[in-house]
């Protein structure tokens, strides 16, 4: 695996708000110490630099949080290290998130000066009345905005959108996706509504304040959400990313395609081969507490546990099953060490097959349309 490309993950842990529907590691703070934090940032990418030596890196994902908090040059600095610590690939991809708000759409030529070639917007809707539900700060018209300096800007952008939300019939949806589909460029990942544990939406849905698209109407949205967005050119590569050919994360692509990955800032994750072994790793999840740890270690990690077989053809099922080009099972064997018959239930896998669930052709495993639409189940029984 040191022959393949490396991604690496830049966790950015704070943000203005605390979206209601989000459970990603992210922190309100009257005051973001950003210089202590971007210095343990690069002290935690040098210390793992140290040790995994001179990997070819082909990707580099700013997220969090809100990384366009974070000020241009620092997001220089980061670039800089990474891209010398590691050999950058001839078209690495650098991505960064960002909020449509204002302040950070200002900022945007700035990123594009520090090297980051690639934009992701959280827009997440695009009415007025939706923004406000979902907690956002920016409005609608920032958000056009703040895609049509993007455009200007990076060859390459996508933007988020949430749908299935309350209320929310096919036709409105349609209006809305196909607005959105004219600004888009190469790509663009649409996300249905779910409620997340612990989260304020959580909450309120279980009061009952408000309550989501039921099962039946949820999978018509999803289905027409695919119609929709081919018809726009862009195919839908992944459960909730859509795609004009070639344009796909390459990022995310090597999460899904069970590749290398290495994870820095609070709470972040990494898949990393030393030897014949493969690590799941974790940093410490609080802001202030990794960073003191990094102070002193050199590192926030705080788990790194090897993977035995069983597990990691687990989660490379569970990638490689939500993309469309499904699972090459040659590379299945190198990275897990089993057959897909050693890992799978083969009566499951059978009755998947025959209810076109799932395809078994040559040298790949791939979901349908419908598999994908019940593929949490469908994993979950298949999976020994």
């Amino acid at each position: 695996m040191s022959a393949e490309l490396l991604a690496l993950y830049i966790h950015w842990p704070f943000c203005l708000a605390k979206c209601p529907y989000c459970d990603f590691n992210s922190h309100v703070r009257e005051q973001i110490p950003e210089e202590r934090f971007v210095k343990a940032l690069r002290a935690e990418l040098a210390y793992e630099a140290s040790r995994l030596g001179r990997r070819k890196l082909g990707s580099v994902f700013f997220g969090g949080g809100t990384p366009s908090l974070i000020s241009p040059e620092n997001v220089a600095a980061l670039i800089e290290d990474a891209t010398s610590l590691f050999d950058p690939a001839d078209d690495i991809e650098i991505t960064l998130e960002a909020n449509p708000t204002s302040v950070e759409a200002g900022r945007l030529h700035g990123f594009r000066q520090a090297g980051v070639n690639r934009v992701s917007l959280g827009i997440q809707a695009l009415d007025e009345d939706s923004l406000r539900f979902l907690g956002r700060e920016h409005s609608a018209k920032q958000a056009v905005a703040a895609l049509e300096i993007a455009r200007n800007l990076f060859s390459r952008i996508t933007f988020d959108l949430i749908y299935a939300r309350p209320g929310q019939s096919l036709a409105d949806w349609e209006e809305e996706l196909q607005t959105a589909l004219t600004l888009a460029a190469d790509h663009i990942s649409l996300y249905q509504l779910t409620i997340e544990q612990g989260t304020r939406f959580e909450a309120l849905f279980r009061s009952g304040k408000f309550s989501l698209p039921d099962e039946d109407e949820a999978a018509s949205l999803y289905q027409h959400t695919a119609e929709v967005t081919s018809r726009f050119g862009l195919a839908g590569y992944e459960v909730s990313n859509y795609a004009r050919p070639g344009s796909e994360s390459r990022h995310n692509l090597t999460y899904w395609r069970y590749g290398d990955y290495l994870g820095i800032g609070p709470g972040a994750h990494g898949r990393i081969t030393e030897g014949d072994d493969l690590f799941a790793t974790r940093r410490h999840r609080a802001p202030e507490p990794w960073a003191t740890l990094v102070e002193q270690k050199g590192t926030g990690q705080t788990q790194k546990e090897s993977l035995v077989a069983q597990e990691r053809a687990r989660e490379m099922l569970l990638m490689g099953l939500r993309v469309t080009e499904g699972l090459n099972l040659t590379r299945f064997r190198e990275r897990t060490g089993l057959t897909l018959a050693d890992a799978t239930n083969s009566v499951i896998l059978d009755a998947a097959c025959e209810e076109n669930y799932l395809t078994l052709e040559g040298n790949n495993l791939r979901a349908t349309a419908e598999g994908r639409l019940r593929l949490e189940a469908l994993l979950g029984a298949l999976i020994r």
